[in-house]
């Protein structure tokens, strides 16, 4: 009984991880998890994986209500944690990159704890409602009604950007790049759409705007200033964050950003940059494995 925990370690992390946004909550639960594993008799447990997953579902319930509240007065913008899924890591199984986009994540963070559970246990993992009842100890009609809510919100929130294949996606970040490196503004500019919105995550260790920046202009002007006070020695190179095309700085010092960009009609239509240390690890850890 006890490889069950292993077994089902994936499944496990992916709930968290959806359900936190940060490598590091959703660790901490499962170790949690671990223990509360070895504090029964596992002998009794018919359905160790019901077990196990109503465990760690209940557990990030508990965290995503502390977690609330510290963001409340998290300095800045609040951003998940990116993962690289080019690499070996957390999320190196294939089925475990689907629904764990940045821009989701992100928007999930929106919805309340209950919700966010309905949402992602219904969407991602594919439980009925009797088995998201279950597992979040409600009743079938509530489960299907904060499904429910979840879905519309995110439906009425989720970014319309048309999607582009990942050659395509590359030439357009390429050309924004030399944009920004020749510190042309009006070709930046030429390049965003008029109400494009960038956000940063610095968390207070790092410069970054503290409120999203909105307009082709002042995005423009924010992200030649940024790239100033990166340094001449930052380099960016593509990458493959939970599951989607990204860009990567870097410096001699190690990861500086992750950053995700979107596009309609081929212009930027959005960028989220996330750049506090903090979140930064897994990525390093990912870059000097095999």
């Amino acid at each position: 009984m006890e490889d069950s925990f292993e077994r089902e370690r994936g499944r496990m992390f992916a709930i968290a991880y959806r359900m936190l946004g940060t490598v590091t909550d959703a660790e901490e639960v499962l170790q949690d998890a671990w223990l509360r594993w070895q504090g029964v008799d596992q002998s009794t447990v018919t359905n160790p994986t019901g077990f196990l997953v109503k465990t760690v579902t209940n557990l990030c319930l508990n965290q995503l209500t502390s977690a609330r509240a510290r963001r409340e007065t998290y300095v800045g913008e609040w951003l998940p944690e990116p993962v690289l899924t080019n690499r070996p890591g957390p999320l190196d199984v294939v089925s475990e990159r689907e629904e764990v986009s940045f821009a989701l994540l992100t928007l999930l963070e929106r919805l309340s704890p209950p919700e966010r559970a309905a949402y992602v246990l219904r969407e991602a993992f594919g439980y009925s409602h009797r088995e998201v009842a279950e597992l979040i100890g409600t009743s079938e009609a509530n489960a299907r009604q904060l499904h429910a809510r979840a879905r519309k919100h995110v439906a009425v929130e989720e970014p319309r950007n048309e999607p582009v294949d990942r050659t395509h996606w590359q030439e357009l970040v390429s050309r924004f790049l030399a944009a920004a490196h020749q510190g042309d503004l009006e070709g930046l500019t030429e390049l965003l759409t008029a109400d494009v919105v960038s956000r940063s995550d610095g968390g207070g260790k790092v410069s970054a705007a503290r409120l999203p920046v909105v307009g082709a202009d002042k995005v423009a002007r924010y992200l030649l200033g940024s790239l100033v006070k990166f340094g001449a020695d930052v380099e960016f190179g593509f990458t493959e964050a939970n599951g989607e095309p990204a860009l990567l700085a870097t410096d001699p010092t190690g990861v500086r950003a992750v950053c995700f960009v979107t596009f309609s009609r081929d212009l930027i239509s959005s960028l989220d940059l996330a750049m506090n240390p903090d979140k930064l690890h897994t990525v390093e850890r990912q870059l000097t494995m095999a």
